[in-house]
């Protein structure tokens, strides 16, 4: 269990009241840069994803963000561009980082959308960018009256990425074309419609979610 306060990613097991199964529970925190992903985060999150499926007493994984305002931002940008300054200045190509971010970006998505367990992402408040590249994949992805959802890449002049050339043709009419070039942001109705979440629950009723997760029986 990892219940450090100052570790940018938290980690725990909640036990079913009948005790055959648990709850694996992955919590973004870095409320201050809004849940947003950085290497590290990346990195330390497929590490659990990993750890819990290997685990057969995790019959399910639930994953969240930290704070009131976001599940996940995106990618960190402002310290991602920061570091390519520093390298740049130490003459340093910032090109292998690139490739070591995104790759590692999306074998985290491709990992939660081939995972062989239910995952479960508390989708409240801002999901954005990398975000939805969590979301999307999950098989059970719910929303709130706070979820907001955009693919804001084009505004940086990146294109949709984190899966989006897979959900956004798969969208009702021409929908995830008009999402994918404008930045368009969405409410938890709209996510319904265009299927990037499948419920919708009351942001009070967190509690209330968990507890019947753990006294379900798997």
């Amino acid at each position: 269990m990892s219940t450090d306060a100052d570790a940018i990613v938290l980690s725990e097991v909640l036990p079913t009241l009948d005790g055959k199964a648990a709850i694996g529970r992955i919590t973004l925190n870095s409320p201050k840069t809004l849940n947003a992903l950085n290497l590290e985060i990346i990195l330390l999150v497929q590490e659990i994803l990993h750890r819990f499926e290997r685990d057969p007493r995790i019959a399910a994984v639930f994953i969240d963000g930290s704070g009131d305002k976001a599940f996940c931002a995106g990618g960190d940008v402002k310290s991602i561009r920061q570091r390519i300054l520093d390298m740049r200045e130490r003459g340093q190509s910032p090109v292998p980082l690139a490739r070591v971010f995104f790759e590692n970006e999306y074998k985290m998505d491709y990992a939660i959308h081939r995972y062989p367990k239910p995952v479960i992402v508390w989708g409240d408040g801002i999901i954005m960018g990398g975000g939805i590249g969590i979301a999307a994949g999950a098989s059970h992805r719910i929303v709130t009256e706070t979820t907001t959802l955009a693919m804001p890449e084009i505004t940086i002049g990146l294109y949709p990425d984190v899966g989006a050339s897979y959900f956004l043709p798969r969208m009702p009419g021409r929908v995830g074309l008009f999402l994918g070039m404008t930045a368009g942001r969405m409410k938890a109705a709209d996510a319904l419609y265009v299927n990037l979440a499948d419920h919708f629950v009351p942001r009070a009723n967190k509690q209330k979610l968990l507890q019947s997760l753990q006294a379900a029986s798997f």
